[in-house]
């Protein structure tokens, strides 16, 4: 029996698979539109990008720091804009074989960004496994100056994977 507090025994002795991935978006300004989304799973895996249309201006930071790098990304990634639905559907469908997903991020807007899509229409949701979401605190680490493409949801997150495994 394990006491109070032993969580790491029960995390050890758990028959669950489990992947960590490392979750960044790409967004229209401070509270705006999603722009791109990208899951990169910690075992280098199949990665998952997807991009989204805006509607309305973009914010000038964004029209010349983050628009003219969504597509910098391998040809094999690159899926044609989803609406709501697909996408959800998409991202429902990539975290399905996994048994308890935890998804990493290094900034709160991610994962309410993320968890608003899942829920593409009012009372609906696609069918996910339970998620834990993980905000971690980088220090001077910023996943977009680190990143070979910065800005680009997809580079940032195989640069905030990088950094967090190599810190382990």
């Amino acid at each position: 029996m394990f006491r109070t507090g032993d969580w790491r025994q029960v995390a050890q002795s758990s028959s669950v698979t489990a992947m960590r991935y490392f979750l960044d978006c790409e967004y229209n300004g401070f509270g705006g539109a999603l722009l791109s989304l990208a899951l990169v799973p910690e075992d280098g895996g199949e990665e998952l990008y997807l991009t989204f249309d805006c509607e309305g201006p973009i914010h000038p930071w964004v029209e010349r720091n983050v628009v003219p790098y969504i597509g910098n990304v391998p040809e094999s990634l690159k899926l044609p804009v989803m609406d709501r639905r697909q996408s959800a559907e998409a991202i429902a469908m990539y975290l399905g074989h996994d048994d308890a997903p935890e998804v990493l991020v290094d900034w709160p807007s991610d994962i309410e960004l993320f968890c608003g899509l899942l829920s593409f229409a009012p009372g609906q949701m696609v069918a996910v496994p339970e998620l834990v979401f993980r905000l971690i605190q980088t220090g001077t680490f910023s996943p977009a100056e680190n990143s070979a493409v910065p800005h680009n949801a997809l580079h940032d997150a195989r640069a905030l994977r990088d950094h967090v495994l190599g810190l382990e």
